[in-house]
């Protein structure tokens, strides 16, 4: 809260020194009691004595009185004592030799106390202005530091502002840029303001120029408009009602500015780190969009290589073909395009997860019906029957998208199968872990190195030992050789890691829009366990069943 400095008299700064009531009280006591001591000592101390009397009421008096009114005052107290206490009493008369000399340095002295302490006056008022001045901009600038939105001090400032003028304050604050029109919706307002108030206020922010009194612009009007200025543009505007312009208008006004051009810089900063993020969003996406592309023309060459290579083997080579070979091209088209179809979906699926505005489709789930789904899909392309699952019983509920935590689990597995032997075993486990059901996919491949641990789960890394562009070259290159010479050719697609590297990436989003967590560990005899940690939700209570015929209490 911003402080207001006394002055001695007890006057506020903000304006120019004036005396109170209780000053000018203050004062007349002083007067009061000197007198009262030179009546009372009359007789008893020499003229010179009773004549500093005088000089220290004067003294006390100039503490709170305004100098023109002290001095006015010392001159009659000196014409006071000069009839009471000077011979002759009672009288003007003065023994020019005698007492000339005491009256005139009474009076001067007098005078001299009154503007030296005017002058003192003046000085502790500006001292205490300025360090209202100082007070009011570092408390505006930590609380701009301290807000996440420096708009969300524009009541602040207009305080300041009130503080600082003693006068009726508005703001106009632009939300973000400044329209091409005067569009009421693109700013809000603090304070109370009429038509023509907020006409002054658009044009001082638009002119980005102070309007009013001793600006030098539209000095007629009865108001100053102060623009809240950054270093390009203005992003605000103040405008201070005032009935009548103080003394140290000028100073009031460069404060006032000074508080509004503050803010203005906060706006701007603001703006700039808005845009700033905006531009790195956009050139995340595009990098984004460079790296899927070039995905695509990188891991996207090999399936439909085979493809290509398959059915135009079916095509030129069908008729002569044994039932097998033609079985086999078949399976083949099959298998890859459905590996194509999950490299699809999987990035597709991680560009969605991206967006904060997409809601996942939450109901109330069986892990042992979400299992048996991927068990059916893995199967069919796990003639082998390599992956089990097992799981512990009495399981509770899942509160989850039950289509996207199927997708985990199914790229999970056949990112098992991918990268561990044709005869290594892979284990679907799920159990329960305190607060959190935790879903692992074991097996028994070669690992994931320590530093890898962390990076695979990025977009687009496929970790040590996957073959990258020459496997795809490779198999492509056999594919067309074997269409030319009119025959087929087997692609040992094992030899190819396929995938666009989005797999792992899409897996952890799925678990982190449940609240989950997904990581990997190493086996203690070999292999990798990923493990996606599911928060446990309270689950609704069953619905109570009826009566036929009965109605709901």
């Amino acid at each position: 809260m911003s402080v207001m400095a006394a002055s001695p008299d007890g006057a506020g700064v903000p304006g120019a020194p004036t005396t109170s009531r209780a000053a000018y009280a203050w004062g007349a006591l002083a007067w009061l009691l000197a007198w009262a001591a030179m009546l009372a000592l009359d007789g008893r101390l020499d003229l010179a004595n009773l004549g500093m009397l005088l000089v220290l009421g004067s003294t006390l008096a100039s503490l709170w009185w305004p100098p023109l009114i002290s001095m006015a005052a010392s001159a009659l107290s000196v014409l006071g004592f000069n009839w009471a206490f000077v011979p002759p009493r009672g009288s003007f008369a003065i023994d020019l030799h005698q007492h000339a000399l005491l009256l005139a340095t009474m009076l001067l002295v007098s005078a001299t106390v009154a503007g030296l302490m005017a002058r003192q006056r003046q000085i502790a008022a500006r001292a205490s202005r300025h360090a209202l001045h100082a007070t009011q901009l570092r408390e505006l600038g930590d609380a701009l530091r301290d807000a996440g939105e420096p708009q969300a001090c524009a009541s602040r400032l207009r305080e300041s502002l009130e503080v600082l003028a003693t006068a009726p304050t508005a703001l106009l604050v632009l939300n973000q840029g400044l329209p091409a029109t005067d569009d009421d919706d693109a700013a809000f307002v603090v304070g109370m303001v009429d038509a023509d108030l907020r006409t002054g206020l658009w044009l001082c922010l638009r002119h980005s120029q102070a309007f009013g009194p001793g600006t030098g612009h539209h000095e007629d009007q009865p108001a100053w408009y102060l623009p809240m200025r950054g270093r390009s543009a203005s992003f605000g505007a103040a405008v201070i009602v005032i009935e009548r312009l103080p003394p140290d208008a000028e100073a009031l006004r460069r404060q006032a500015q000074a508080l509004c051009d503050q803010m203005g810089l906060a706006l701007e900063r603001s703006q700039s780190l808005r845009q700033a993020a905006q531009a790195r969003e956009r050139a995340r996406i595009e990098e984004i969009r460079g790296t899927l592309l070039a995905a695509v023309s990188h891991d996207y060459r090999t399936p439909l290589a085979a493809i290509m290579s398959a059915a135009s083997s079916l095509r030129q080579q069908g008729e002569r073909l044994a039932p097998a070979q033609r079985a086999r091209l078949a399976t083949t088209i099959v298998d890859e395009a459905d590996a194509l179809g999950r490299m699809t979906e999987n990035t597709l699926q991680l560009a969605r997860l991206g967006d904060p505005a997409r809601a996942l489709r939450l109901d109330w789930e069986s892990a042992e019906e979400i299992v048996g789904t991927v068990l059916r899909r893995v199967r069919r392309r796990d003639p082998a029957r390599r992956v089990t699952a097992r799981l512990e019983p009495v399981l509770p509920l899942l509160h989850c998208d039950a289509l996207l935590l199927a997708q985990m689990l199914e790229n999970l597995i056949d990112n098992a199968l991918k990268y561990s032997d044709e005869d290594a075993p892979v284990e679907l486990v799920v159990s329960r872990a305190g607060d959190r059901v935790v879903l692992a996919v074991r097996d028994r491949g070669p690992g994931v190195p320590p530093a890898w641990r962390e990076r695979i789960f990025e977009a687009f890394q496929r970790g040590e030992g996957a073959s990258g562009a020459g496997g795809a070259a490779r198999v492509a290159g056999a594919a067309v050789a074997a269409s030319a010479a009119g025959g087929s050719v087997e692609v040992p697609l094992a030899e190819v890691r396929r995938g666009a590297g989005v797999g792992l990436a899409v897996c952890r989003a799925i678990a982190q829009a449940h609240g989950g967590t997904l990581t990997v560990r190493a086996r203690r005899r070999g292999g990798s366990s990923f493990e996606c940690a599911l928060p446990v939700a309270l689950a609704p209570p069953p619905p109570t069943e009826l009566p036929e015929g009965g109605t709901a209490p």
